[in-house]
């Protein structure tokens, strides 16, 4: 049984059927998003973001299940809660309810669902909502890159020093990791480049990769919920994605380079230092 997929009309029904969802769960996100800001920061943040959070995961996974029961499913708040992280050959949803948690409570516009979709542990199609932008990205595979239904390309720039960069700076208890994570920015800034941004989305990193808005994002330390949905988005639109030591992209090692061309992602590969992240396929 191992077809052709992309082509089936399985993968078509099940992106337009994703679609729908995901404005749905954007609906959710929309509501909870006017909470008066003073009281989210003061009271439990955490409370609001991780009850969005789950309220967002459970109506996806419950939608799709009563559609595709066979299916399986990767989710953020699943794996919190003790499920495994496990891509098998089945046909598997990898879901963020919520990517840039603390976006969400700042009312820093960039706040995304992201949805990945695998068979055979091959992306097939991804969809990242962008909902305080109301900005739908979607890719199948070979069928193209889109925003709100108007197709999409990377910048195609070669040259790192006429590029606009993305990270993301996130605390790490251990020391040495964060003057890693701060030496590989000084580095990048220092080729030159055109500078650094950090949006706090990784999924919204991607896509803005994806549409020409910056010309590479890495990251040291994310999972592949963050990564599922934009991956198939930034390849689709023309791009490249890499691991950072320069080999291939694997969904599962909590780490990639996107890029709007291979010179630039090899180029950024260079500077990268890595610090062990784990695996989401492994145990703690």
């Amino acid at each position: 049984w191992k077809r052709r997929f992309p082509e089936s009309s399985l993968n078509k029904e099940c992106m337009d059927y994703c679609i729908s969802v995901t404005r749905e769960a954007g609906k959710v996100i929309h509501e909870a998003l006017k909470h008066d800001v003073s009281i989210m920061l003061k009271s439990s943040p955490v409370d609001l973001v991780t009850e969005t959070d789950q309220k967002v995961e459970a109506l996806i996974i419950s939608s799709i299940k009563q559609k595709f029961p066979s299916h399986s499913f990767i989710g953020e708040e699943s794996v919190a809660a003790g499920a495994p992280s496990i891509l098998t050959d089945n046909p598997t949803w990898i879901i963020d309810p919520i990517d840039g948690t603390t976006n969400f409570v700042h009312r820093f516009p960039f706040v995304a669902v992201s949805i990945g979709f695998a068979v055979n542990k091959e992306i097939e199609f991804g969809i990242v909502y962008s909902c305080i932008e109301d900005k739908m990205y979607t890719a199948r595979k070979g069928k193209g890159a889109f925003c709100n239904g108007i197709r999409i390309h990377v910048s195609g720039q070669e040259d790192i020093s006429n590029s606009l960069v993305l990270t993301e700076i996130g605390y790490k208890k251990d020391p040495e990791h964060f003057k890693t994570m701060m030496t590989n920015m000084q580095r990048i800034v220092s080729i030159p480049t055109h500078g650094i941004r950090s949006p706090g989305s990784a999924a919204v990193n991607m896509c803005l990769v994806a549409a020409g808005a910056a010309d590479a994002y890495y990251h040291i330390g994310i999972h592949c919920w963050d990564m599922a949905g934009g991956a198939i988005i930034v390849t689709e639109a023309g791009g490249v994605i890499i691991d950072i030591s320069g080999g291939p992209f694997d969904l599962m090692s909590r780490r990639l380079i996107t890029a709007s061309s291979r010179a630039l992602a090899e180029r950024i590969a260079k500077e990268i230092q890595p610090f062990p992240c784990g695996r989401d396929d492994e145990e703690d």
